[in-house]
């Protein structure tokens, strides 16, 4: 096993710290998210699920207004803010000290909802890829930003999955990307290695089974498969019925050293968690 390795962010002034991994649950105000029960467009269904992920124990709330499956319709960046503005004000009628994160490449988005809405991390699944401006915005709001890897656009990602080794080369990836980010002044980065995204199933498990060789970024890792295509089309099923799958692939990736797990069911996350840290204590 990994021993898991405490870390903080700084949340606008606040340092959080974090001495056990942490659960960043998923609020989806979209349509067409490719797993139906994190989807929410009313305010009841919204309502319902922040109070669900706080009351099993949720640290983060990770909100998106536009799905990144491919296929998924483009979404304005009004329409976008618009979603955001309404996931981000239910959470904090809930709760006005959980943190909040923000789902989007854009980093005009990106900036807006932290400067004006109230969000405290920036969330982007392409790593500035897709934006040249999310450095800057990153370095101005002084958010904690969560730097995933992919290549291409969530449209035509899973057309990208020619690598030579494909651990070695998303880690200097991101390794170069950190060095980006750090010189437009950002400082508390997290990495995702990006699940799904660009890879096919035997990648995303061969980065699974080497994801020790991420602390070598001396970064807090994000890990997040939750319901993904790796799970149900292994175990030929639906992302409604891989809950259990998702729940072992946690676990191998909290027994590697995963900082934070981003989920859809909180609640076994969490179970995960304290199971693992139990262990690592002998």
């Amino acid at each position: 096993m990994t021993p898991f390795k405490p870390f903080s962010l700084n949340i606008k002034g606040r340092l959080l710290e974090f001495t056990r991994p942490a659960v960043m649950g998923i609020l989806n105000i979209t349509p067409d998210s490719f797993y139906s029960g994190s989807r929410t467009m009313s305010p009841m269904e919204t309502d319902r699920r922040i109070a669900t992920l706080i009351d099993e124990g949720a640290d983060i709330i990770d909100i998106g207004g536009y799905s990144s499956r491919p296929g998924a319709d483009i979404v304005s960046r009004d329409e976008e803010l618009r979603r955001l503005d309404t996931g981000i004000e239910a959470v904090r009628r809930r709760s006005a000290l959980i943190p909040v994160s923000v789902d989007t490449f854009r980093a005009d988005v990106a900036r807006k909802a932290v400067s004006e809405l109230g969000a405290d991390i920036i969330n982007d699944i392409s790593g500035g890829i897709l934006d040249d401006n999310m450095p800057e915005v990153v370095a101005e709001t002084h958010a904690p930003y969560i730097m995933m890897h992919m290549r291409g656009t969530p449209a035509d990602m899973q057309q990208h999955t020619d690598y030579n080794d494909v651990t070695a080369e998303v880690i200097g990836w991101l390794s170069r990307r950190l060095a980006l980010f750090s010189q437009a002044g950002a400082c508390d980065v997290i990495i995702d290695p990006g699940f799904g995204f660009s890879k096919t199933v035997s990648q995303n498990y061969e980065i699974l089974s080497r994801l020790d060789l991420f602390h070598s970024l001396c970064r807090p890792l994000l890990v997040g498969v939750s319901r993904k295509s790796m799970i149900y089309r292994t175990l030929d099923n639906t992302p409604e019925t891989s809950l259990n799958g998702t729940t072992v692939i946690n676990t191998l990736a909290l027994e590697r050293g995963a900082s934070i797990l981003r989920v859809h069911d909180a609640a076994p996350a969490r179970e995960a968690i304290e199971l693992v840290m139990k262990t690592m204590q002998y």
